[in-house]
């Protein structure tokens, strides 16, 4: 009872081959619960074979994993009711509006009140001035909110995001970190994996990096900068990032954008 209570994930010893291929060679980890964990590792370190695991969609080949307290092999039906699972690539119907999706998965999931429930999370997640449109006209941003307000539905304790932001514009990105800082304070555990170094900075509570199939260190982002020699002091003009500017220089447009909409119709 006490791991349920404070822990999310247990994962100890896990192993997974494809044929003569080790993917994973004995990973062991904990989530707490409530909190924000990122996993870290290049393209090919096992990370999304991990979170396929975790999942229930692949059996691994050795070690114990629990999620929210349930074995994955021996229960995976009760890790499947405490969980969502969002992947790389947005799971949207393109031809249905916003509103559809989410009333089509809140009626699959057997939700009571499918369109309120819709309703509700459109408002939630800034869709709805576009609940009504097929969401083939929806922007990579608003279809990765979308995404993840689906996999809400039902109250999942557990939501894993794998590489949630690959692919987007950096607007799109900060908006899925807000998402994804509002789910945590919100109560739900978020198990991250990416390849991004300053999302897993911005977003996580504990970080651990995956290497060649094994955990190679883990930790709060204050321990993992223990490990470096400490930092020389220098004084330097700090130049913005590439980032900055453009988000400056695009609110910058807009606004003067507004502000010119707002002069013709005085002239008019």
């Amino acid at each position: 009872m006490e791991e349920k209570e404070d822990v999310a994930i247990r994962v100890r010893a896990l192993r997974k081959s494809y044929k003569e291929l080790r993917v994973l060679k004995g990973v062991d980890l904990d989530v707490a619960r409530g909190s924000v964990f990122a996993l870290l590792g290049s393209n090919g370190a096992g990370k999304t074979t991990a979170v396929r695991i975790l999942t229930t969609l692949l059996r691994p080949d050795g070690g114990t994993v629990s999620v929210d307290g349930f074995d994955i092999v021996t229960q995976p039906a009760r890790v499947r009711e405490s969980i969502s699972l969002t992947g790389q690539f947005a799971a949207v119907d393109e031809i249905l509006t916003g509103r559809e999706n989410l009333v089509m998965i809140a009626k699959l999931r057997h939700v009571p009140g499918p369109r309120q429930t819709a309703d509700d999370l459109l408002e939630r997640f800034g869709l709805a001035d576009a609940a009504g449109r097929p969401v083939s006209t929806y922007s990579g941003g608003m279809r990765r909110r979308l995404d993840i307000a689906m996999s809400l539905i039902g109250g999942p304790r557990i939501i894993f995001l794998d590489e949630p932001t690959t692919g987007l514009d950096p607007e799109a990105r900060i908006e899925v970190w807000q998402m994804v800082k509002d789910l945590a304070d919100n109560g739900t555990t978020v198990f991250l994996t990416t390849q991004y170094l300053d999302e897993a900075e911005k977003l996580a509570d504990r970080i651990a990096i995956l290497h060649e199939g094994t955990i190679i260190v883990s930790g709060t982002l204050a321990e993992l900068r223990e490990l470096l020699p400490p930092a020389q002091v220098e004084y330097v003009e700090r130049q913005p990032t590439l980032e900055e500017i453009f988000l400056s220089i695009t609110g910058s447009h807009r606004g003067a954008a507004a502000n010119d909409s707002d002069e013709t119709k005085a002239m008019l």
